[in-house]
């Protein structure tokens, strides 16, 4: 390394002290000049010229809540099978760090949706690299979800729920409920029902600049509100209003890294069932 950089490491929280992986990677980064700190308080004053996930997409996604606004570029480590996020394999680690170490990587911006509800904590990260979601709480009845793009009323869904996805998210709950995959270039939005009653209901694509608002009714007469899979209880007076943020979450991608070729894998295309 030309200089001296910064690497700060998260894991899942029941095995981010002893994880063999970070260890693994903490040896290698050490070994090629780096310096590493392991879950670092990421308050005001924190700095690190990258953050490393280390476990799936749903760690890379609560790294992202926390360094995301800070502009730190985020590799993700993953543990388990193929992410789409987190895309650096155990076996990879080694090579993958000594090709960033070369200079051999490429930082990819992806759009965030920010969230605004009256009724949230204080404390809450109202930020989705994924989605944000609307939903039923438990066995309750279906909700009506009225929905408004840029002010003009779009459609009132009676369903369990709706996500608003972005391009990144569109591989996540998006497509689990019918969506569309959508490149992370692409400058749009997805709304996408959870479980619709009806059958004309369909996803549908907006502008990332489009202001999406919703109001919910309920005959619990309360629903849950997940960003990027934190959820909050909100009473149905609360007035939900989702648009793009002002910053964007940068994703660092070895020069060999196609989206693509992960979306071939991982969606199995190409590969005969019946074996």
């Amino acid at each position: 390394m030309q200089k001296k950089l910064r690497f700060a490491l998260f894991g899942n929280e029941f095995q981010a002290k002893n994880s063999s992986t970070i260890q693994k990677v903490s040896h290698t980064l050490s070994a090629l000049g780096g310096e590493v700190v392991v879950e670092p308080s990421c308050d005001e004053d924190f700095h690190a010229d990258f953050a490393i996930s280390i476990g799936g997409d749903g760690t890379f996604l609560k790294t992202a809540s926390l360094v995301g606004t800070k502009g730190i570029p985020i590799i993700g480590v993953n543990i388990g099978r193929l992410g789409f996020l987190a895309d650096v394999r155990d076996n990879e680690i080694e090579e993958a760090f000594k090709a960033i170490d070369e200079g051999r990587y490429r930082i990819e911006e992806h759009a965030v949706i920010g969230l605004q509800a009256e009724g949230l904590p204080q404390e809450f990260i109202p930020f989705a690299l994924n989605d944000i979601a609307v939903l039923k709480r438990d066995n309750a009845s279906m909700m009506t979800i009225h929905a408004y793009v840029d002010g003009d009323p779009l459609v009132t869904y009676r369903a369990d729920g709706l996500v608003v996805s972005t391009p990144t998210g569109s591989t996540a709950y998006n497509l689990s409920n019918g969506g569309p995959i959508m490149i992370s270039q692409a400058e749009v939005l997805c709304l996408t029902p959870v479980a619709p009653h009806s059958l004309n209901i369909r996803p549908i694509v907006v502008p990332d600049n489009a202001v999406i608002e919703l109001e919910v009714e309920s005959r619990s007469h309360n629903f849950l509100v997940a960003v990027d899979g934190r959820s909050e209880t909100l009473d149905e007076q609360a007035r939900i209003r989702i648009s793009k943020a002002s910053h964007k979450v940068k994703i660092v991608k070895r020069e060999s890294e196609n989206f693509f070729s992960t979306l071939r894998e991982k969606m199995m295309w190409g590969k005969d069932g019946r074996n």
